[in-house]
């Protein structure tokens, strides 16, 4: 059977990660070590001048009081450093990891953690940038495509020191087109820095922004996405140049949905 550590940025308790867990374990060994709370957005952040606190929810489960790329450092060099793992997956994540976003995404960081440890690794989301309040998050479809992934080995063609990030649409399964190989893309946002008084009349600041849609280029990771299609792409790490995607494009093209 695969062996997997999986994480997350959305927290250990969080539904996107309660169902890859769910879904992997149909067919896989995992191991689970994921924030103790939301650490959405912190990038690659690793906590070298403060201790960690780890909680064993159950067995192979443990909560980590720090960052994502800190729960697969604590997983693979400590919690479970006797498992050589196959794969790290990291997410479901809530939300897009597209275009720039992949730079700031603790989703992707903690793929990035186990790549640099030699580990074949997989960040993947739903993208839910438009909900409004009660709309589902359909975290089955992302779970469905990863598992169909794995279990036809698409992490044996991930290059060394690279990150496959895999993004599905908000969608039910049977309304998903197919899943298209992609190219990292750009995505628009207002950049607002919003200024509030508080109730001493001191100033704070909100920053972020709007986000006004994507880029328009064919074949990038934001339009394969706005045609409802799932788009993954491979993350070069270290900018080799002699990166190959080769094997990874001609996988996703026949991987069986």
């Amino acid at each position: 059977m695969l062996k997997i550590l999986v994480s997350n940025d959305d927290g250990v308790h969080a539904e996107g990660i309660q169902t890859l867990i769910a879904s992997l374990k149909s067919f896989a060994d995992v191991y689970v070590v994921a924030p103790l709370e939301e650490r959405s957005t912190t990038g690659h952040a690793l906590s070298l001048n403060n201790p960690l606190r780890v909680v064993e929810i159950e067995r192979n489960i443990w909560g980590c009081s720090g960052y994502p790329a800190d729960c697969i450092f604590m997983g693979v060099g400590h919690l479970a450093r006797d498992v050589k793992f196959d794969v790290v997956v990291s997410g479901i994540n809530r939300g897009a990891n597209l275009g720039q976003d992949v730079y700031y995404s603790g989703t992707v960081a903690a793929a990035r953690e186990g790549a640099f440890r030699k580990i074949p690794a997989i960040a993947i989301s739903t993208v839910t940038d438009h909900l409004t309040i009660g709309d589902p998050i359909h975290y089955q479809s992302a779970a469905k495509y990863l598992r169909n992934f794995l279990s036809q080995g698409g992490h044996k063609f991930c290059p060394p020191l690279g990150v496959v990030n895999i993004n599905v649409p908000n969608l039910p399964y049977d309304k998903i087109k197919v899943g298209q190989y992609s190219r990292l893309g750009f995505r628009i946002y207002t950049e607002d820095i919003e200024e509030r008084l508080d109730c001493r009349d001191r100033p704070y600041y909100w920053i972020g922004g709007q986000y006004r849609g994507p880029d328009r280029d064919d074949g990038t990771d934001c339009m394969t996405i706005e045609n409802n299609n799932i788009a993954i792409t491979l993350l070069n790490l270290l900018g080799q140049s002699d990166f190959d995607c080769s094997a990874m494009e001609a996988f996703v093209k026949k991987l069986v949905m």
